[in-house]
């Protein structure tokens, strides 16, 4: 009895674990001792993330394995089967060290805790070359699996669904819909909007969808090992089309890779993709782009799942960054036709949720830094604080009004050469600079949580987004324990 007090409290859909504490650590030490031969030293619960599987890390000296829980069978099943297939396809996948699905445990092959998430949250915004790289080496892997993995493969074991056909879809589209839209308080009319979700679906229907799709395929379910990347987490894989996990992949909400860095990769994946089979590259990027939609809404429910209505801040913290992702793709597509209410409810919440409450910091001052176009009204205040500080820009003299400098913004060199050629752009800068150091200072004595700074211009493009970048720039390199939150409303990156 003594041995059970050390087991720590977990949960499984809101239920308290500890009656069935015992039951997995007897099965995963059985596996493990049926694996080496010695019985582990320790079992140690390892973080939960978005599935409701458990996981541990049992160890004794230098041998180590990982044990799975998940009392759901058929995604055991699953699970096992298709390890065994990828295995015999020769991808980089854990091996199974042992099973008792009658206890709904499994022992896995240790890969470590290095994730390729973990090399991209190194560099936010700007991933080095040994990041790149290890994204390539992903996308020749992802290739694999919906090639090679597709050979062979039997997907009568799929759980829930064997193919992403319009009833899958339509699940997703759903989840969406009350998970994030109604918890959100996003208007829509429910039967235009279905009207539209059918349309959607039939036409991401028109994709061809005859290979393996992972369905989950992002930074956190690649391990990198040697060097190598590792891939785990594929018990939802069902056939479906390419375009669904390369959008996964390259347009994860937290791993913010840069939209260069994204374009980048999209290419290196569509030519190795064209060596191994012929496509038409105009119709692959138009589909690309409705799959990169869906997969967008598909990770807002969830976000609004396990956020909303889970309380879990985490994935209210991550909604932000999908947000992100859903405006830069507003640039690139028009579905306002195609999917009129779909895409009023889309706009309205592009327009509203700029950033969460939740999203802020709990140990740190935070600072929103923000551009904003006057015509468009004043910024979203996140707290209930009142707004904070607001610096007129217009004063200033205007690059938008010069040819050269329309289609550019406060961000680009051209311009940014521009108004430090103005000599009242300096004394304008310092003067916030003083106000800047006063606020952020007096809030951190009085241990306030936020502080806000926000430039207008007429446009939001120019001046404002210059004037938000020094500010920051400031910020981060004079003071410690902040959480900067940047935010240029009118532009798109």
């Amino acid at each position: 009895m003594g041995e059970q007090k050390c087991f720590p409290v977990l949960y499984f859909r809101g239920f308290k674990l500890n009656n069935l504490n015992p039951i997995i650590h007897t099965t995963l030490s059985k596996l493990f001792q049926n694996w080496c031969g010695v019985m582990p030293a320790s079992i140690k619960p390892l973080p939960q993330s978005g599935s409701d599987r458990l996981y541990f890390r049992l160890t004794n000296g230098d041998l180590s394995a990982i044990g799975a829980f998940n009392p759901i069978l058929k995604e055991n099943e699953a699970f096992i089967h298709f390890t065994e297939h990828f295995h015999k396809a020769r991808l980089s996948v854990p091996d199974i060290l042992g099973k008792d699905l009658s206890n709904n445990c499994y022992l896995l092959e240790d890969l470590g805790d290095i994730t390729l998430y973990d090399f991209v949250s190194k560099h936010p915004g700007s991933p080095d070359e040994e990041t790149i790289d290890l994204y390539k080496k992903t996308l020749r892997g992802l290739l694999d699996f919906q090639l090679k993995g597709h050979e062979g493969f039997n997907y009568k074991l799929c759980f829930p669904r064997d193919r992403f056909d319009a009833q899958a879809m339509k699940w997703d589209l759903n989840y969406f819909k009350y998970y994030f839209l109604k918890l959100a308080g996003i208007p829509f009319d429910e039967q235009l909007l279905e009207h539209d979700f059918d349309n959607f679906t039939g036409y991401l229907s028109e994709a061809d969808g005859n290979y393996f799709m992972y369905r989950d395929f992002q930074s956190r379910n690649v391990m990198i090992k040697d060097g190598e990347p590792w891939f785990i987490d594929y018990q939802g894989g069902r056939m479906g089309a390419l375009q669904y996990d390369l959008a996964s992949v390259l347009y994860q909400a937290k791993a913010q890779l840069p939209q260069t860095v994204r374009d980048h990769l999209f290419d290196f994946y569509l030519q190795n993709l064209s060596e191994k089979r012929k496509i038409d590259k105009q119709e692959f990027i138009s589909q690309f782009h409705a799959f990169l939609l869906i997969r967008i809404l598909q990770v807002l429910g969830a976000y609004g799942y396990r956020g909303y209505y889970e309380k879990k801040v985490y994935f209210i913290q991550s909604i932000p960054f999908a947000l992100e992702n859903l405006k830069y793709l507003s640039t690139r597509v028009d579905y306002s036709k195609r999917f009129p209410e779909l895409w009023k409810a889309l706009t309205f919440m592009l327009e509203q949720l700029e950033v969460s409450p939740s999203a802020l910091s709990e140990d740190k001052l935070n600072i929103s830094i923000n551009s904003f176009s006057y015509k468009k009204g004043l910024p979203h205040d996140p707290t209930s604080n009142g707004g904070g500080f607001i610096f007129d820009c217009r004063i200033l003299p205007n690059p938008g009004r010069l040819e050269a400098y329309k289609k550019l913004t406060g961000r680009d060199e051209p311009v940014i050469e521009y108004l430090e050629q103005q000599q009242e752009i300096e004394p304008f800068i310092q003067e916030i600079f003083k106000l800047a150091h006063q606020g952020v200072a007096n809030y951190q004595q009085r241990n306030f949580h936020h502080i806000m700074f926000s430039f207008g211009c007429t446009g939001g493009q120019h001046r404002s987004v210059y004037g938000a970048e020094r500010l920051c720039a400031y910020l981060n390199c004079n003071y410690t324990n902040i959480n900067i939150i940047l935010n240029h409303r009118e532009q798109n990156f």
